[in-house]
């Protein structure tokens, strides 16, 4: 909740910086785009390395292998770390900041959101055997508090996890917001529009947010970013070349009922202006749009 709060409070800073919004070619339009998916491609592939790693040694070590998990630089990669859980819940090794959690239980914690992530896990665990799991942890590297996808692995009765943290929302978390945003519009309609601008309205994820543009006034209805735009404009809002923001959104979704946009904006977790993907789609007389930060 915390976060939260701090991110709707800078969210009305960006409003001091003017958003750059450019309608760009469908090649270079899904270049930033594809660099993030790259990036997380990446970690991943890190992690899934560095587990299977961890899976194999444990085969082979049985409980010896713990120890090496809590001190041996053979595995950590950098941000990554491996942490083993017991199936009751107990914290048996860590390489990162839980270490301090080795020999307590922790199947009740939950993270600083609410959720109960290592509850979750054993479930999942107990009954498929491997999973992943998307929670807010430590990272230790820059000492704040960031997204986390976490994949484990049930060794008899020991879950192996390796997590990597994603600091800046995915694609498929702006497409999974907007979807819950565009059914939220369809089964509430215009009540929907004061949870988009709440802090607790559920539609505030770190640094995605929902935004939605009234088509007929072209004024902003909601925005969970900056409340203070909602009842601006939007035509009014140009990048620093002068391209309209609204307007191209508009002819988009004239022609096709939904559609994409590179720009630049300001990231209110960085607090600097930053690359953006956004995804939107017409819902009626209204766009409703999520975008997340490329880099």
């Amino acid at each position: 909740m915390k976060t939260t709060l701090r991110i709707a409070s800078l969210c009305l800073c960006s409003l001091a910086f003017p958003a750059a919004h450019a309608a760009a070619p469908a090649s270079a339009a899904t270049a930033p785009a594809a660099q993030a998916d790259l990036v997380q491609r990446a970690d991943e592939n890190r992690s899934r390395r560095l587990l299977e790693k961890a899976v194999a040694h444990y085969r082979e070590k049985g409980e010896a292998a713990l120890a090496d998990f809590n001190r041996s630089p053979a595995f950590s990669d950098k941000e990554l770390y491996v942490y083993v859980l017991s199936m009751d819940g107990e914290m048996l090794a860590s390489g990162g900041p839980s270490v301090a959690l080795v020999g307590r239980n922790v199947a009740t914690m939950k993270d600083v959101s609410g959720k109960a992530f290592f509850r979750d896990m054993l479930d999942t665990a107990a009954k498929t055997g491997h999973g992943r799991i998307e929670y807010r942890w430590l990272n230790r590297v820059d000492n704040r508090v960031e997204p986390k996808v976490t994949l484990f692995e049930k060794v008899n009765d020991r879950i192996i996890a390796v997590g990597y943290y994603t600091p800046r929302a995915t694609a498929e978390q702006a497409k999974g917001l907007l979807e819950r945003a565009v059914t939220a519009l369809n089964d509430k309609g215009d009540t929907a529009l004061d949870a988009f601008n709440a802090v607790d309205g559920g539609f505030i994820q770190d640094d995605l947010y929902v935004f939605v543009i009234d088509i007929p006034t072209r004024r902003f209805v909601a925005h969970g970013g900056s409340p203070a735009m909602v009842g601006t404009d939007g035509s009014a809002l140009r990048d620093p070349k002068g391209k309209a923001i609204v307007t191209d959104m508009l002819n988009i979704v004239g022609r096709k009922g939904e559609g994409e946009l590179d720009y630049a904006w300001r990231n209110p977790l960085t607090e600097k202006l930053e690359s953006k993907h956004s995804f939107f789609r017409k819902v009626g007389d209204k766009i409703v749009g999520v975008g997340y930060y490329t880099r």
